[in-house]
């Protein structure tokens, strides 16, 4: 019984190969994609580009091991839930309220560490940021947010 059951799933997993999942990536970086339409700081800039836009944008940076599936169908899964949350991709076209509380989540996950995730860090060292990595992010999260509650209040 044990055998049928490995026997089968390794076939699943073989016929998995040959039909993968659509990749996160674009040829272009839309006009709507907050590096575009906001002034953000190079340093912030470069904290985003490096532990954030994998899975929150829509071009993700694959590494080798994408290509093996279930591998592809998980990592698949984690971009497309953190596009669900957040998509830098499409920040203009949020309204100036979900901006603002956009930001006020992106200060909280990177003061209590939480973003990026543990599974995420892991295998990409890189973004693990440091005290002062959180702390620019954090502060140009709050300024940001400013502005835009601001602009969301009636006038």
């Amino acid at each position: 019984m044990l055998k049928k059951i490995v026997t089968v799933l390794i076939v699943i997993i073989v016929v998995m190969q040959f039909f993968p999942p659509v990749e996160n990536k674009s040829d272009t970086t839309p006009p709507t994609d907050l590096l575009l339409v906001e002034n953000v700081p190079e340093n912030v800039k470069a904290t985003l580009t490096n532990a954030c836009y994998d899975c929150h944008s829509n071009n993700t940076n694959y590494p080798w091991y994408a290509s093996i599936e279930p591998v592809s169908y998980w990592l698949s899964g984690h971009i497309n839930d953190g596009k669900e949350h957040l998509d830098f991709s499409q920040w203009d076209l949020y309204s100036a309220k979900k901006k603002a509380h956009k930001l006020e989540e992106i200060n909280e996950a990177v003061t209590e560490g939480w973003m990026p995730l543990d599974s995420y860090k892991w295998l990409h060292a890189d973004a693990t940021l440091t005290e002062e990595q959180s702390q620019a992010v954090a502060n140009w999260a709050n300024m940001l947010r400013l502005k835009y509650e601001t602009s969301a209040q009636p006038q």
